[in-house]
């Protein structure tokens, strides 16, 4: 982060929760993204049973990802906003 100025500003969770927060607006399928974030299924049984890696879908999801975040560097689609600190 610190290569990129983001140093003390972020976290790597913060990108993994951005991820996660974009993905489900968009409207693709939770079980891709859980899988993606690599977080276990709570339901003992269907983690059990289900080993499915959705490997199509995730690359189909994470190339869209890639092209919106190339997209924000070139400046599309953002909203530049200043804020300020009160007391």
């Amino acid at each position: 982060f610190k290569r990129i100025g983001y140093a003390g500003r972020v976290t790597g969770h913060g990108f993994r929760h951005t991820m996660s927060t974009i993905l489900h607006e968009q409207g693709y399928n939770t079980a891709w993204i859980e899988t993606q974030l690599a977080h276990v299924d709570k339901n003992s049984i269907r983690g059990t049973y289900n080993h499915a890696q959705y490997l199509d879908g995730r690359r189909e999801m994470l190339q869209w990802y890639a092209d919106y975040m190339d997209s924000l560097e070139h400046g599309g689609n953002v909203v530049h906003m200043v804020f300020e600190k009160h007391a």
